[in-house]
């Protein structure tokens, strides 16, 4: 979930007994699931605010939908798939270079 496997959680675990204490623990680990109910209404709530606000044709909308990289990802799987991409156009006047032919270099441009 956050990259966190098994020997970092018992660490994690380790460490907030030997801060908290075995007595206190208990109560944090009821807070800190309360905490994130709470912060799970809060985005269902904002999510469903936005479908509301948005209309119909959001309806299947999701919050991480506006993560900007699941945008791009989906936007470059899209470009990837489309099979009518056009063919780049040829600009007139410009040919490949021959072995061992320079570019041309415009003195007045630099």
């Amino acid at each position: 979930m956050f990259g966190v496997g098994l020997p970092e959680l018992a660490v994690i675990m380790l460490v907030a007994v030997l801060v908290f204490g075995p007595d206190r623990l208990p109560d944090l680990a009821r807070q800190a699931g309360r905490m994130m109910r709470k912060a799970k209404q809060f985005a269902d709530a904002a999510r469903d605010e936005l479908r509301e606000e948005l209309g119909p044709e959001y309806a299947d909308l999701e919050l991480r939908d506006l993560d900007p990289r699941t945008i791009v990802r989906k936007h470059i799987i899209e470009a990837m798939n489309d099979d009518d991409v056009p063919a780049k156009p040829r600009r007139r006047g410009l040919r490949p270079l021959k072995d061992g032919e320079l570019p041309p270099y415009d003195l007045e441009a630099t």
